[in-house]
């Protein structure tokens, strides 16, 4: 053995290997001092039966007229359950520990009189400590109630690092190969998050607004947010309301969506989340939010109004307004893992509970976990009681919480039956099962970071996916890096090689350009290289496969060239991405090009970096960006051939030989096999209104305008040559990315057989005239 382990950490307490039962308790210092723990109070409180379901803490009034709470906890293989209630003495939080006797399929409960709403608590779990078994019970660690409905405080001290008592193992013990085999006694209590009991029925947060916007899939915009970059720097929300859900919620942030014209947005997660050890060592944060801990509770930190169940009334009034004013609300949630992270991770909920119930530990070695996430642990789905879980959650978040959907992070890694990703998973069946969530917005990011894992178009109906390959497409055209434009023929008409099966529709695919992870889309044309050395990390971390062109110059410019170039490029990109079919995904500032000085990787940045900066909606030749988006964004809600609820079958529905769906060279022939495969740098497509399946709500048939888009990558000017009858008589150009300031229509009308000029790097949209 090396050098002896500091004063205040565990003396002796060593498991051996696998099998070995758990020791005599470990002392500290050669007693069972409780350095740091709170004052502990005497077990005054009654605790009557209860029941064990609803699971969690529910305020309640009995039917004998006695107020209380009634906790129910499942703990699976636990020897013992305290529930522990948290008060304040005027100094310090004093602990009440009240044993939960009750036991009921492996459920912990009881009914505590007095307790009511804005009470803190948490758990403590007795039972054997044995890593090797994957047993890693230890009641000297305070534990998040899974169910909580509002979180208090967040795991650390007040360094804001996480000190070694909030680990379930000794950190510091000498021999490192198993230093998580040694349980740690130290109280965790001062340093983690409580759960808040919260009044379901508070008349003042009452979820009683039922008119949903209720868009369907076609016509949806999708504007991906954060809560708190969102507004923190907005000049017309009130400074204390900045990066919070009222914030988000206040008029002027409002206004900016609906003069917009998105019809939802996917907020990045608020479920409440801890920040990462290793991030707060070096002064940073976790900023997405990609570590949640708490199924049920809004995060805390984006309440103005309270952290003790008042973030639950703001994030209602928040859906409410944004319902509003037409507006849905999707949530990006993480059920595929926690913030408890691996074997070395912190011990502050399910790890304690239950981690052989609650995780994916590896096949014969189950001291380690499964990880097909990157992120240390994966939450083993499979389990009837995890699926609860999170179906519960789900379900709280459209019943009472008000939202319209999910984007879940990593869903392969949900739909993993034992090993292998498998669309009839206990998950996926459940869902598609379920009369409440099988009514709203799902989407998935299909893949996770294990084999096997990469999903894009296998997700059953009524499941939307998150397209990569419409991004990767998208991008390399205009970079001109795609050697021929098959790929971008089948993106832009909806992904019919990848949706068309099973019953789905265009709308299965969630086509966009930029996500919160990677560069923005100025910085898609702005940098070649990522730029993540504020992350600390040596800039290893973030991809490397950008599929970005940075214009001829790495980083911000004062040629006027370039920068004239880029912002056509945006132009270029946005205009492709609204006249695509599927469903348009946006993310917030690239439609006045905001920024990330080239961090392809910002999960870590809570700071200007991630902030959108409003100051550039007034900005010559970003301002004009904003308006070219909201123009194609109401030219896409006007124009039903732009949001088709049925994929084009490219065949002619009537004499005169015109089809839904026709592509077209430069010289104004349409595409033979050949043409596909050779390279080119100019595609037309043409798209008409005469054909559109489906009928309006009053049963008639839908008509519309048809048009032709010129995309043309190349850096020089070509003639293209318009298509004559059947496709038109005549063209009336609508939007032409060559100019930053765009002709409000009608514009120039052009003859069929004319030669369109179409400037070097942009594109032309056409109404037909006379077709």
């Amino acid at each position: 053995m090396s050098s002896a382990p500091e004063p205040g950490a565990v003396q002796e307490a060593r498991a051996t290997g696998p099998g070995t039962t758990e020791r005599p308790a470990p002392t500290v210092n050669g007693s069972r001092s409780r350095r740091g723990a709170p004052p502990r109070a005497a077990p005054t409180r009654p605790v009557w039966p209860g029941a064990p379901t609803p699971l969690g803490a529910r305020f309640r009034v009995g039917p004998d007229g006695v107020a209380g709470t009634n906790f129910a906890l499942w703990a699976g293989g636990a020897e013992a359950v305290e529930l522990c209630l948290f008060d304040t003495d005027g100094v310090r939080a004093v602990e009440t520990r009240c044993p939960l006797t009750e036991l009921t399929h492996e459920i912990w409960h009881g009914f505590v009189p007095g307790v009511r709403p804005g009470q803190r608590y948490g758990y403590r779990v007795h039972g054997r400590w044995d890593p090797w078994t994957g047993a890693r019970w230890n009641p000297a660690k305070l534990l998040l109630d899974p169910y909580a409905r509002a979180v208090d405080g967040r795991p650390g001290n007040d360094y804001g690092r996480l000190p070694p008592e909030v680990y379930g193992h000794v950190r510091d013990w000498p021999q490192q190969h198993v230093a998580d085999t040694v349980r740690d006694e130290r109280d965790s209590a001062p340093y983690v998050p409580k759960g808040v009991v919260v009044h379901d029925d508070a008349p003042d947060d009452e979820w009683t607004d039922d008119r949903r916007p209720k868009t369907p899939w076609a016509d949806s915009v999708i504007y991906e947010l954060h809560v708190r970059g969102f507004t923190k720097l907005h000049p017309g929300v009130p400074e204390e309301l900045r990066g919070t859900y009222a914030g988000l919620a206040h008029p002027a942030a409002l206004d900016h969506l609906v003069r917009l014209g998105v019809t939802a947005v996917e907020l990045l997660p608020v479920h409440q989340f801890a920040h990462e050890d290793h991030l707060l060592r070096r002064g940073l944060r976790n900023y997405w939010g990609y570590n949640s801990i708490g199924y049920f509770a809004p995060h805390a930190a984006y309440a103005a109004s309270g952290t003790t169940g008042q973030q639950v009334g703001e994030f209602k009034r928040m859906v409410r307004a944004l319902h509003e004013a037409g507006i849905e609300v999707i949530l990006d949630v993480v059920y595929n893992h926690t913030a408890e992270a691996g074997e070395l991770g912190p011990m502050l909920s399910l790890k304690g509970i239950d981690n052989r119930g609650y995780y994916r530990l590896r096949q014969g070695e189950a001291r380690r976990y499964a990880d097909y996430t990157g992120c240390g642990n994966t939450l083993q789905v499979v389990q009837p009681h995890v699926l609860r879980l999170i179906t519960d959650s789900l379900r709280y978040w459209v019943s009472e919480m008000g939202v319209d959907g999910f984007r879940f992070d990593l869903a392969a890694a949900l739909a993993r039956s034992f090993h292998d990703v498998d669309m009839l998973s206990p998950f996926l069946a459940v869902i598609a099962q379920d009369p409440v969530l099988r009514r709203v917005k799902l989407i998935a990011e299909p893949w996770d970071v294990g084999s096997g894992g990469y999903q894009v178009g296998a997700f059953p109906p009524l499941w939307t996916e998150w397209n990569d390959r419409y991004r990767g497409a998208v991008r390399d055209f205009w970079r001109g890096a795609l050697p021929d434009v098959r790929d971008l023929g089948y993106r832009l008409s909806g992904s019919s090689d990848l949706y068309a099966w099973g019953g789905r529709r265009p709308y299965a695919s969630v086509n966009f350009v930029t996500a919160h992870d990677g560069f923005t889309l100025r910085d898609l044309v702005s940098y070649e290289r990522k730029h993540n050395e504020a992350n600390g990390e040596g800039n290893r971390d973030g991809s490397d496969d950008n599929r970005a062109w940075n214009c001829g110059a790495e980083g911000e410019s004062d040629d006027a060239d370039v920068t004239a170039l880029r912002r056509r490029q945006l132009r270029n990109l946005l205009t492709t991405l609204l006249l695509s079919t599927g469903v348009p995904m946006l993310v917030a500032g690239d439609e006045m090009g905001r920024t990330q000085r080239g961090s392809n990787n910002a999960y870590c940045q809570d700071n200007e970096i991630s902030w959108v900066d409003w100051g550039l909606r007034d900005e010559p030749g970003w301002r004009e960006l904003y308006a070219l988006t909201a123009r194609l964004i109401a030219l896409r809600h006007r124009h039903p051939v732009l949001r088709r609820r049925a994929f084009f079958s490219g065949r002619a529905h009537s004499a005169d030989g015109l089809r839904d769906l026709a592509w077209f060279t430069a010289g104004g022939t349409e595409m033979t096999e050949a043409d596909w495969y050779a390279p080119t740098a100019t595609l037309g497509m043409y798209l008409s209104g005469r054909d559109i399946p489906g009928r309006d709500v009053r049963g008639a048939p839908i008509v519309d305008d048809s048009f032709l888009a010129v995309l043309h990558a190349a850096a020089e000017p070509t003639a293209f040559v318009l298509p004559g009858p059947p496709w038109a008589d005549a063209y009336e150009v609508v939007v032409d990315t060559s100019a930053e300031e765009q002709a409000v229509p009608p514009g120039a009308v052009h003859r069929a057989g004319d030669e369109l000029t179409v400037a070097g790097r942009s594109v032309v949209l056409l109404r037909v005239v006379g077709g």
